[in-house]
């Protein structure tokens, strides 16, 4: 039988996304399996023009779509999740929902991405992983870019079960650029998570990362290709994710190199000057106590060339002293509070500040967020934990809290379990077991943290720009901007979907702020819309409609008895938001003293 000539392929590419330790491709997210599998493909003969590339929710909700998955004759999947979350922008594959996959295909299937790690009942925490070909032709054990080529390559007969090479990444990576103009997400909301390296120097006992091996790097050049190429095809929005610690990038997998963070950082924003996100997820905190002096240098030139709104996601897991030593964990709670420090004073200052050492926080703080903030990272049901777990890491929260601090977000989870892991050893014994403490704390850290902390890093006034508005519930509009966790913001009344808009934050949830159009008019405001401003309330926004029109917002702050400042909700003028003041003309970080 004569094998098929690669020019003649039909390959449709089916992303069921990913969630990793260190890589993301939930929508808004695209990650780089699809990108990368689709210049593999380029390379070995394929031509763009017969590669079909579709989400899972693309298939749930065009039924007409599964045509290029049944005609195809080579359906490639990715996806797995690695560490349990919730979605708002897409729903990642189920189990069941990547078999039909499989069972509609007339041509050759191939399995592949972190799925290749076990999967379970559902996308939660709390469970063991179990390896599963999930009826497909073919498995890829190892890279499923790597794979693409060599079925291709083999005439469809199969692959071994490789790892790609930093050489084949520079080529697949800008050769595949292409696919996102496929992504029903493209243009204006899709941001691209971008690889600078890929595994970890430390074993953490219930981390995935590791079993990609040792820490191995791109270089700047490489990356800043790949952006070059993205922008290209309509990218505008970037985060620099996939890696265990950035701070490592163009060291020796431990140590900091500010001056190769300069190199990716400078070069990303000369071939993407138009960009409206850069931004990052992974940071070590024990990259900062190992070597505080370069870190703080590779932070400020992180702050310096980034976007507001930046965070660094620090993996401390747990603040239990006997959690730590039998897993493996790198920091202490102490440890990690002086790297929360740390980035707060190299980092956290907002856009418009000057002098340098001008609030963070408060009513006199600028209206922008922080460039870059510190994420924690808590997770449960490791071997060790006990009740007293749970009290360790509410005090080192307590402690964030009582210094002034300033963290972007909380993220507490429980505990997965894959094979090749420590973990597997315990399972999701522990977090099962702990269920009822877990949710109860978790209350608490909502209620005690995550609600005064957002009021501190969102002052009353700051504006977010470019809220991206998805869908409405109970009479209020829910957006987010395009960005590394961003928050979910709340307008009052319904407003066109599919759009952007400028918001500036009037109140705060747990997990989620409200906010009005910034800047808004206050004569065309909606009565939910005043009544949301503070110091209004509902009987002062009926008079200020009826009052109506008003020159300026301080004529319509005549009508309003209190102290409603309605000028900082109508008046524009915000820096960085009618330009992008925050770079490259950044004020001088602040001193650490």
């Amino acid at each position: 039988m004569t094998a098929p000539d690669p020019s003649d392929l039909a390959v449709t590419i089916v992303d069921g996304y990913v969630d990793e330790p260190a890589h993301f491709g939930v929508p808004p997210y695209v990650s780089t399996y699809p990108r990368f599998t689709a210049g593999a493909l380029v390379d070995a003969g394929v031509p763009e023009s017969q590669i079909t590339y579709h989400t899972i929710d693309e298939l749930r909700e065009r039924r007409r779509k599964w045509a290029d998955v049944a005609d195809a004759d080579l359906v490639i999947y990715v996806g797995g999740m690695t560490v349990p979350g919730k979605y708002v922008g897409g729903t990642p594959a189920e189990p069941d929902e990547v078999r039909e996959i499989a069972w509609t295909a007339d041509g050759v299937t191939v399995l592949g991405g972190p799925v290749r790690f076990g999967v379970g009942e559902e996308n939660a925490g709390a469970q063991e992983m179990e390896r599963d070909d999930l009826d497909y032709d073919f498995v890829a054990m190892g890279d499923v870019e790597a794979a693409a080529y060599d079925i291709v390559e083999s005439g469809l007969e199969g692959f071994g079960n490789r790892i790609r090479d930093y050489d084949e990444v520079a080529r697949w990576s800008s050769m595949g650029a292409f696919v996102v103009e496929q992504h029903p997400n493209h243009p204006e909301y899709l941001i691209a998570e971008m690889e600078t390296s890929r595994g970890c120097a430390y074993r953490c006992s219930f981390c995935t990362e590791p079993l990609y091996g040792d820490p191995d790097f791109r270089t700047a050049p490489d990356v800043v290709s790949e952006v070059d190429a993205l922008s290209d095809h309509g990218v505008r929005h970037f985060r620099l994710g996939r890696q265990a610690d950035i701070l490592a990038f163009g060291g020796d997998g431990e140590a900091p190199n500010p001056d190769a963070l300069r190199q990716l950082y400078g070069g990303i924003r000369e071939v993407a000057p138009d960009l409206r996100t850069l931004h990052l997820d992974n940071m070590n905190p024990v990259t900062i106590t190992d070597y505080p002096e370069a870190s703080r240098e590779a932070i400020e030139v992180i702050a310096r060339h980034n976007t507001p709104g930046d965070t660094a996601a620090f993996g401390l897991e747990s603040a239990d002293p006997e959690v730590r030593e039998k897993n493996n964990l790198l920091v202490s709670a102490e440890e990690c509070l002086e790297a929360v420090r740390v980035v707060n004073e190299a980092g956290g200052w907002r856009p418009g500040e000057s002098p340098a050492d001008a609030p963070s926080f408060g009513d006199d703080a600028p209206r922008r967020l922080p460039k870059l903030l510190p994420g924690i990272n808590l997770v449960h049901g490791l071997e060790g934990e006990t009740a007293a777990t749970f009290e360790h890491n509410k005090d080192f929260l307590d402690s964030v809290m009582d210094e002034g601090l300033m963290l972007r977000r909380v993220n507490v989870r429980q505990v997965m379990a894959f094979e090749g892991t420590e973990m597997a050893e315990t399972g999701a014994r522990l977090a099962r077991e702990h269920k009822k403490e877990f949710q109860q704390y978790k209350r608490e850290v909502r209620e005690t943290v995550d609600r005064p902390m957002l009021e501190r890093v969102m002052p009353t006034g700051t504006v977010l720009p470019d809220v991206y508005l998805e869908y409405h519930e109970d009479g209020t509009t829910f957006g987010r901007q395009v960005g590394t966790y961003p928050i979910l913001v709340g307008i009052p009344g319904e407003h066109d979907l599919g759009r952007t808009v400028d918001v500036a934050v009037v109140d705060w949830g747990y997990r989620s702020v409200t906010g009005v159009p910034y800047p808004l008019d206050l004569n065309g405001a909606s009565m939910s819309e005043l009544t949301a401003i503070p110091g209004v309330g509902k009987s002062a926004a009926g008079d200020l409609v009826v009052n109506r029109p008003y020159a300026s917002a301080a004529e319509a702050a005549a009508v309003v008895d209190g102290d409603a400042h309605l000028e900082r909700f109508a008046d524009a003028g915000v820096p960085g938001v009618d330009a992008d003041a925050d770079y490259p003309g950044a004020p001088a970080p602040r001193s650490a003293d």
